[in-house]
């Protein structure tokens, strides 16, 4: 066996570079995508990113990396059982990833971290996940008592497990949109953030509305013709309200934070329910240049982070369920010897305006200057597209590296996605 290599043998890193990427257009749950599953929505965009850069040949990509968040129990492998229903090289390795909606992003890291060593030339990462087939689970009494059954010696003493059973036991247990150590959902912890920060119900709905005309006038220019895939009759993200204005959104009721007073938050400046997919397309630049490819972007950095929300400052906001972004984004800079002023663009996923507020004001809070909005999602962000929890960040990875290579000369975007469990998933792109 050879010896460890000595730190001036250790590999240099890579730099990676963000090639494309594809989605479909997002669906409101219960919707066009109600009986497409995580596998069908992942297959539909690995196909379409196999066609539009010729991956459909042997060897044609050297892994992919996928997750989702609602997985059912038939969603076991999901990435690889994907990578074989797909166009892809069925001998292409494949392996699950979950970070809740950190997970697009975090796949990207993980797939971005082997090329950038040198353990594979190429790779495609990103995520899927349905809000309308979510999985229901068997009523954990039922549960114990189909397990007593089955272990059960005899046919007499598996007959009287059975008989234990009643009608109540039948009723499924449906996911919640909460957290285990809270109780919360993220709506109503996204409300204790916003009034712990003084978030306006004004300056939400401006936001939102800034969401989607941006979106908007982002199909109109053509500009998510190479990144939109259509599927199931849709060819645009379903959420997307041209015509959103605040006026029009201060019409809405709340619906967080109702046992306090002046709740602000409403299903207008918050995501809805969503199904989707989205998948980036990485590799080094060797691999790059001898297909003729152009980078988009550079991944050159990235940083997660957590917060204790279950003990923490939370009333305060220092440790609001979404703020993790708030202390991996300093780092971030902090390591890298960067300002927000170095940033030409910067993409913070839209869980709820008000996390988006509370997100800037905790940098600000941190000596980091204010964010100009004219560079803040540019293209518009979660609250018009939607938020398939899983695809979200490839989706901003392939939004933001599009929008660098479409500037003329150098530039830099930062992107920040928060996530349940009280965690944050960063990154930097760069284009030379």
């Amino acid at each position: 066996m050879s010896p460890l290599a000595t730190p001036s043998e250790q590999p240099r890193a890579r730099r990676v570079a963000v090639i494309g990427g594809t989605r479909l257009p997002f669906a409101r749950s219960d919707g066009p995508y109600a009986t497409a599953s995580n596998q069908r929505m992942l297959t539909a965009a690995l196909d379409g990113l196999a066609e539009r850069y010729g991956l459909d040949r042997p060897g044609g990509v050297g892994e992919f990396v996928a997750g989702a968040v609602l997985k059912h129990s038939r969603d076991f492998n999901l990435a690889r059982e994907t990578v074989l229903g797909s166009r892809l090289d069925p001998r292409t390795p494949a392996y699950d990833i979950q970070q809740a909606c950190g997970t697009g992003l975090q796949a990207v890291v993980a797939a971005a971290n082997k090329i950038a060593l040198g353990q594979t030339e190429s790779a495609v990462a990103g995520g899927a996940d349905t809000a309308s087939d979510a999985p229901l689970g068997v009523n954990d009494r039922l549960r114990r008592i189909l397990l007593e059954a089955r272990r059960a010696r005899t046919a007499g003493a598996r007959l009287r497990a059975l008989a234990g059973i009643r009608p109540g036991h039948l009723v499924p247990d449906i996911p919640r949109n909460a957290e285990p150590r809270t109780g919360l959902s993220m709506g109503e912890h996204a409300a204790v953030t916003a009034r712990a920060f003084g978030i306006t119900r004004e300056a939400q709905d401006e936001l939102a509305a800034t969401s989607h005309r941006r979106l908007a006038a982002a199909y109109d220019r053509g500009f998510f013709d190479d990144l939109v895939v259509p599927f199931r009759g849709l060819d645009r993200d379903q959420n997307l309200r041209p015509g959103s204005t605040p006026e029009k959104l201060a019409a809405l009721k709340p619906v967080f934070g109702l046992n306090d007073p002046g709740p602000t938050m409403t299903a207008g400046n918050s995501t809805p329910l969503t199904d989707g997919a989205a998948l980036v397309l990485l590799a080094s630049e060797e691999w790059a240049e001898a297909r003729g490819f152009q980078p988009l972007a550079f991944l050159t950095a990235h940083e997660t982070a957590a917060v204790d929300f279950a003990h923490g400052d939370v009333a305060g906001g220092e440790d609001g369920l979404l703020m993790a972004p708030a202390y991996a984004v300093p780092r971030l800079l902090e390591r890298t010897g960067l300002g927000l002023d170095d940033f030409d663009l910067i993409e913070v996923h839209e869980a709820f305006a008000s996390q988006v507020l509370a997100t800037l004001a905790a940098w600000e809070k941190r000596g980091l200057p204010a964010v100009d909005r004219a560079r803040l999602n540019v293209a518009g962000s979660s609250l018009a597209t939607g938020h398939p929890f899983a695809a979200t960040g490839a989706r901003i990875v392939a939004t933001l590296a599009k929008l660098l290579a479409e500037r003329d000369g150098p530039g830099r975007g930062l992107i920040s996605v928060c996530a349940a469990g009280g965690q944050g998933v960063t990154a930097i792109l760069e284009r030379p």
